[in-house]
């Protein structure tokens, strides 16, 4: 492996980070790529509970530079640029656990924003909007649009237009994502954007939020 006697702990732990974050994924979806535990990069996974600095091993790295398409030159460059802030940590949430009302409870406040602590993180470049968060789609509900794997990252305070791919939340918990055909003072028109094309008419009244997806790893 590269010299761990050269590279602090936080150094390595940030490069992979960094290689999820080129490869448009969460650490876990980078981890899921690589063959590994989903759980092997997560951050709750670098230190013991005794407190003592958990190093991924030779083997684990290699996976992920293989996922990836990476160099070692590559990652190591990474390395070079820990020190360095190009990106930041954003939450990171399931598609599938947002539209489950008994594990998002508390997730989300009343206007769509992140709170709580049942979130992942996702290094992604720094992006105008505090309350900007990810989500990560699991299955093939969204294809052709969206595969297993893809992340989108989803801004709160971004202006909507028609035709933009948005995450509409309504009243009674349902999580939609689709593009807006048209929006007016009572009604909010969707298009799916999923194998079976459907258009949804939905009343303003029952939207609880209507969000813009501006990125998605593809």
């Amino acid at each position: 492996m590269i010299g761990e006697s050269m590279l602090t702990h936080a150094q390595l732990w940030t490069a992979l980070d960094r290689l999820a974050a080129r490869a448009g994924l969460s650490a876990s979806g980078l981890a899921k790529a690589a063959g590994l535990d989903p759980t092997s990069f997560n951050k709750s996974k670098r230190i013991t509970p005794q407190g003592r600095e958990r190093w991924p091993s030779t083997e684990s790295v290699a996976k992920a530079l293989a996922a990836s398409n990476t160099s070692i030159d590559a990652f190591v460059q990474l390395i070079g640029e820990s020190g360095h802030t190009t990106a930041e940590t954003l939450p990171l949430i399931g598609f599938a656990q947002m539209g489950n009302p008994a594990e998002n409870s508390g997730a989300f406040d009343d206007a769509g924003i992140p709170v709580g602590k049942g979130w992942d993180e996702i290094a992604f470049p720094a992006i105008d909007d505090e309350n900007t968060y990810g989500i990560e789609i699991s299955g093939n509900s969204l294809e052709p649009a969206y595969r297993d794997g893809t992340v989108l990252i989803v801004s709160p305070n971004a202006s909507i237009r028609r035709g933009d791919r948005v995450v509409v939340k309504t009243k009674d918990g349902k999580v939609m994502v689709s593009e807006l055909k048209r929006r007016t003072s009572k009604i909010i028109e969707l298009r799916s954007i999923n194998t079976e094309p459907a258009e949804r008419t939905v009343s303003q009244r029952d939207v609880l939020w209507i969000q813009r997806i501006v990125w998605a790893s593809q």
